[in-house]
């Protein structure tokens, strides 16, 4: 018992060094952008990765995020299943939901295959027609979605086991991240800053101008841009600005 121990935690921290910050950064740039334009965040998965995106959804949620989770809905999926086929589950709920700067974040152990979880690179067919971003969460060697997503993090891992707990480890960490640096608004009216989880600015107004940017270690950030992520691991982010 003890060597198996031992074995299974010598891989944990082998694919911890494995995992690279400027997966991480791509991302919560993308979720940032989603965030900063009032935008909506669909995530899916199949087995224990639906378990996954629903914790997700909800923790982002709670951030004040439009985070909603695709297989919360028992009705709906066998009725789209019964109707449509267990393929469609996911692309038929998107099709009258996700538009053009929303994000998809699909988490699966093998990146959506054709003999598992073509249901997830059906969605992502769907939700790029219409414009949105694609995060993918995956594992072994990430499948369709690790080719093909806007941004993926992956588990170098084939064992289903470690790379779902591992895909536990990365959402909490990406939620913390965001936590950590929210996106936030300019009053129309005052000018005064606020977080976007704030409807109504303290001056009563509605509208607001919105700034591409995050609160915190890059408060001077007005807009999302390219040197956002190769600074990611610098103290420069705070004089990093472009124009919009």
């Amino acid at each position: 018992m003890k060597t198996f121990i031992t074995e299974y935690l010598t891989k944990v921290k082998e694919i911890a060094d494995q995992l690279r910050i400027e997966d991480f950064a791509r991302v919560v740039t993308i979720l940032y952008e989603s965030w900063g334009n009032d935008k909506n965040i669909f995530i899916c998965g199949n087995g224990g990765s639906a378990s996954t995106a629903s914790h997700l959804a909800s923790d982002l949620s709670k951030l004040g995020m439009k985070a909603y989770c695709l297989n919360d809905n028992p009705a709906r999926m066998t009725a789209i299943t019964n109707d449509s086929g267990w393929g469609k589950v996911y692309s038929e709920q998107l099709g009258t939901k996700i538009d053009k700067g929303d994000t998809l974040i699909c988490i699966s152990v093998h990146g959506g295959l054709p003999k598992w979880s073509n249901n997830l690179w059906q969605a992502m067919d769907i939700a790029k027609s219409k414009g949105a971003k694609v995060i993918g969460i995956v594992g072994c060697d990430g499948g369709v979605l690790y080719k093909e997503a806007d941004a993926s993090i992956r588990v170098e891992n084939n064992e289903t086991p470690l790379i779902e707990g591992w895909h536990g480890l990365i959402t909490h960490l990406i939620v913390e991240l965001m936590k950590e640096n929210q996106p936030t608004k300019v009053c129309s009216e005052c000018q005064r800053i606020r977080s976007c989880n704030t409807p109504r600015c303290d001056c009563g107004a509605f509208e607001s101008e919105m700034v591409l940017g995050v609160v915190g270690n890059i408060s001077e950030v007005t807009r999302l841009c390219p040197e956002f992520i190769d600074n990611w691991e610098k103290d420069e982010i705070d004089s990093c600005k472009i124009s919009s």
